[in-house]
């Protein structure tokens, strides 16, 4: 996988971070374990345990999943 050249400028790290917490308080609302958000949407815990942590940007294609899962409208995923 290819590096990025520039490091992500600040504000996208907490927007990042901030999506993780609204992935992860969803996912808790719904009752699931990182476990079960993966197996429902194709991935690894490990990759559910990283887009909470703001450590990964989640694919557009699994946001749509994600937010499918968690019975959530994506706005309220992504919003500001």
């Amino acid at each position: 996988m290819p590096v990025r050249r520039t490091a992500l400028p600040e504000w996208a790290i907490v927007r990042r971070r901030e999506l993780g917490q609204r992935i992860a308080a969803a996912r808790r609302a719904a009752g699931l374990s990182q476990e079960t958000l993966g197996h429902r949407i194709g991935v690894e815990r490990r990759t559910i345990q990283r887009y909470e942590a703001g450590a990964r940007d989640p694919r557009y294609s699994d946001l749509l999943l994600i937010a499918r899962a968690l019975d959530t409208p994506l706005a309220e995923l992504v919003r500001e």
